[in-house]
């Protein structure tokens, strides 16, 4: 018989939880608890399992506004509820977070955690849609978030003071916690490579992400030939209505103005080929993707927006210029295309900073930690040493 509490994540896609939550949830099993994941069923679905983690297939359709499939989706958790009988239910974005949490108090799940991994579309985008949709996910949260033994998880202090400030969430009732946590020794520095310096923008081709604004950017460096390449990594999503038309991407690419990645599993290595690391983005929680690329030893651009913010210090680690305007973030970027004793203290500072503050280790003691808070003392654990996980049990990388 396992005494051990049982976590079960819930996640709208498989590889989200794998490039995103895969780390954590390994850490949590570590420390003695019987870790369970429930996602759509996909391509990683047998690498969670691999990792030594149970994996339930729900249906859940990240995008659609579909009322009778978001009803049978609500149905299908509460039923894996029942049957799991989670101790603690741990939810990762918006849908999860309200299908979820209301399966969860049908179900009578003891505890619930909500985490928020930035603001999405509903609250960044200026499109109709996500005007229209942000007074009934805001009444939804607000409805959802406040029982006595559950908790919201924001990455940054910034989305803790708006959700508190608009009234989501009561003030006992969420904690920031820093990001999903970086392995140190996966994304660790690498000598920076010949030729002219490579700008990467490692995202989702989401407008949200700034691709626009970056394009525009190596557009005008290209003009005042200045010698560097820019690159896009990462892959359209295209059920986010943010997300970037193929067709303009070919435009770019055939354009010259920047090269197309794609979508990439090896993304330390990746890194390793890059001089910048860049991500003009409209808000974040914590991108995971600046600090695999600090702890890589990369110099940032970024934002100066919640989420970058918190990883770049301007001048320290990085330089931060405004959102949605591309002639500021191309002067910051030819600063550090034609500096190179410039990047490398930054890189070396930018390493330093997600060492100290950022790593896997970090996040996941924060994260016990609210679970032993929430759980309460009388939970039994059979505890054994983190570092005692499997030396051959896949790791997660990164996607964003």
């Amino acid at each position: 018989m396992n005494l051990s509490p049982r976590i079960l994540f819930v996640a709208a896609s498989e590889w989200f939880f794998y490039w995103h939550r895969l780390a954590l949830a390994q850490q949590v099993a570590a420390a003695g608890y019987d870790v369970h994941v429930a996602t759509p069923a996909g391509r990683f679905r047998d690498t969670i399992e691999a990792a030594g983690l149970q994996h339930h297939a729900i249906r859940i359709d990240r995008h659609g506004l579909n009322p009778l499939k978001d009803l049978a989706t609500i149905k299908q958790l509460i039923d894996l509820y029942r049957e799991l009988n989670p101790d603690l239910v741990h939810h990762v974005a918006i849908k999860p977070i309200i299908y979820g949490s209301t399966a969860a108090k049908l179900a009578k799940v003891p505890v619930i955690i909500n985490a928020m991994p930035g603001m999405g579309y509903v609250f960044l985008s200026k499109q109709v849609l996500a005007r229209l949709l942000q007074p009934p996910v805001m009444t939804a949260l607000r409805l959802l978030l406040n029982a006595p033994h559950s908790r919201l998880i924001v990455e940054n202090r910034d989305n803790l003071e708006k959700w508190i400030a608009w009234r989501v969430s009561r003030p006992d009732r969420i904690v920031a916690i820093p990001g999903s946590g970086v392995d140190t020794t996966i994304f660790k520095p690498t000598s920076e490579p010949d030729g002219p310096p490579l700008v990467m923008l490692p995202a989702r081709l989401l407008f949200d992400k700034g691709i626009v604004e970056f394009v525009e950017a190596a557009r005008s460096l290209r003009r005042r030939a200045i010698s560097a390449r820019f690159a896009l990594v990462g892959e359209r999503d295209p059920g986010n209505p943010a997300s970037i038309p193929q067709r303009l991407l070919r435009q770019w690419e055939q354009e010259g103005v920047v090269e197309l990645f794609g979508w990439r599993d090896d993304i330390a290595e990746v890194l390793a080929q890059s001089h910048i690391v860049c991500l003009p983005s409209y808000g974040e929680g914590l991108p995971r993707s600046l600090l695999e690329a600090a702890a890589c030893g990369k110099p940032i651009v970024a934002t100066d927006v919640p989420g970058c913010r918190d990883v770049v210090r301007h001048g320290e680690n990085g330089l931060l210029v405004p959102a949605r305007q591309a002639a500021p973030l191309a002067e910051a970027l030819a600063r550090l295309i034609g500096d190179r004793d410039l990047r490398r203290s930054m890189g070396k500072r930018g390493r330093e900073r997600v060492v100290a503050e950022f790593s896997i280790e970090i996040v996941a003691a924060e994260t016990l930690q609210l679970y032993e808070e929430l759980l309460g003392p009388t939970v039994t654990k059979k505890s054994r040493p983190i570092d005692s996980i499997e030396n051959d049990a896949p790791v997660a990388d990164s996607r964003w």
